[in-house]
């Protein structure tokens, strides 16, 4: 069968290498993956569900450190240790994005679709996109081993799916809307042998005011050292200053450590006004799949690409047509929205409770005690489904949630004042 349409996938992360698998099996579909850097190594703390392991594929090499214990630190370093409630084979995999990615990356190559290493500069939109057929006129320059200066050229293609990242170039083509973001902050350090025998499954999230007005910071053990970092949205200029403290609070721990990366990037703060126009669609990061609280995206940004893919594959009948916006919107995003909009709600809440003062972050590690709430907060996370409710365990924590509040304002430092409204209003 000869191709009759051609669908570019902008991005090879998770979410574009997971969306080309899928588009790359139909023998009716030409596939086009196009990405800037293939040894890219975005900034990121790495985390993984177990779940996604078994549902994506992915073999265990990929993953650098099997977390099963965890210490949650408040502002006034009271620890909280975590994970007796797992089991033998159950864990947080941690992961660097060069490796995953490449491996995601490679597999839909495998299966077909064709890798441009290149950067996408421009996507000419004709008007009538939406009633006809007319094709996208991507303009990109590639780049060839051993040369800096890419090649200009040009590519039509019927159908995009933009797994670009939070500076999506397919979300401004398609005048997708603006966003709030975080900028997300990390140093990879080098520490002794000794000191990474502590992380071997021990992962550390720090909370206070001094680490992240509105986030946490984190050392995540990877292959032969950790990742250091944190976030914020609400005062994104003082990002080093919380970094420096993040490096502090871990004291002795990574003392003496040698930074071999420093990484920064934007992460997306909610879901984009518009994440479909025409026959271009968003996924991952540039839809904005990045829960709050925990500022979780890997596993997110992986389903979404291949949701989206398999609701497109369909509607198109093996490359016999071209889906509508309606369409696209009543199946991929509709159902995505279905599945996870309820743990996008949540974790918005918990992190406007939990993470908005000292007083509160204290509560939240005192809270963090109760084995109940690690148990479906473990779940939760680990199956991406909430398990083992028990609703007068609810009603119970209910009752500690409110103490622990009373508690923690009682013993908590008060939150350091700063004034950054311009800086923290801006858009993507």
């Amino acid at each position: 069968m000869d191709m009759r349409y051609k669908v570019a996938v902008i991005g090879g992360g998770p979410s574009g290498a997971c969306a080309a698998e899928i588009f790359a099996q139909e023998k009716g579909i030409d596939t086009v993956l196009i990405e800037r850097k293939m040894d890219n190594a975005k900034p990121c703390g790495g985390a993984i569900p177990l779940c996604m392991i078994g549902e994506f594929d992915i073999p265990e090499s990929t993953v650098d450190r099997k977390v099963r214990k965890m210490k949650l630190i408040s502002p006034t370093n009271v620890e909280v240790d975590i994970g007796d409630t797992l089991q033998p084979n159950e864990y947080i995999g941690m992961c660097r994005r060069e490796i995953l990615d490449k491996y995601l990356r490679d597999r839909a190559i495998s299966y077909g679709a064709e890798a441009i290493q290149g950067l996408v500069t421009k996507i000419d939109v004709p008007e009538d996109h939406k009633e006809t057929e007319s094709q996208y006129t991507l303009h990109y320059q590639e780049f060839t081993a051993g040369s800096s200066a890419g090649v200009p050229k040009t590519m039509d293609v019927d159908l995009i799916v933009g797994a670009d990242g939070a500076n999506s170039r397919v979300a401004k083509a398609m005048d997708a809307g603006e966003y709030n973001f975080a900028i997300a902050f990390q140093e990879r350090i080098k520490i002794t042998e000794e000191q990474m025998n502590f992380y071997e499954e021990m992962a550390e999230m720090y909370v206070g005011d001094d680490v992240s007005p509105d986030f946490y910071g984190w050392v995540f053990p990877k292959y032969d050292h950790v990742g250091v970092g944190t976030g914020t949205v609400v005062n994104r200029p003082a990002i080093k200053q919380y970094q420096k403290a993040i490096r502090d609070r871990a004291g002795d721990k990574i003392a003496g450590g040698k930074i071999i990366k420093v990484e920064a990037h934007p992460i997306p703060e909610h879901y984009r006004p518009r994440r479909v126009q025409g026959r271009l669609a968003l996924v991952g990061d540039a839809a904005g799949y990045v829960t709050k609280c925990s500022g979780e995206g890997i596993y997110f940004a992986a389903k979404s690409g291949r949701m989206a893919a398999e609701a497109i594959v369909k509607l198109m009948e093996g490359g016999k047509r071209l889906p509508t916006q309606t369409e696209i919107e009543r199946t991929y995003i509709a159902d995505y929205d279905k599945l996870y909009g309820p743990t996008y709600t949540v974790l918005d809440i918990l992190q406007k409770v939990f993470y908005s003062n000292n007083g509160a972050r204290e509560a939240f590690v005192e809270l963090c005690n109760s084995k109940y709430v690690q148990q479906v907060t473990f779940d939760s996370y680990l199956y991406k489904r909430v398990q083992g409710n028990n609703p007068l365990d609810d009603l119970k924590l209910l009752g500690e949630t409110i103490g622990c509040l009373i508690k923690g304002y009682a013993i908590a430092t008060p939150d350091q004042e700063f004034s950054n409204p311009v800086e923290s209003a801006k858009r993507l």
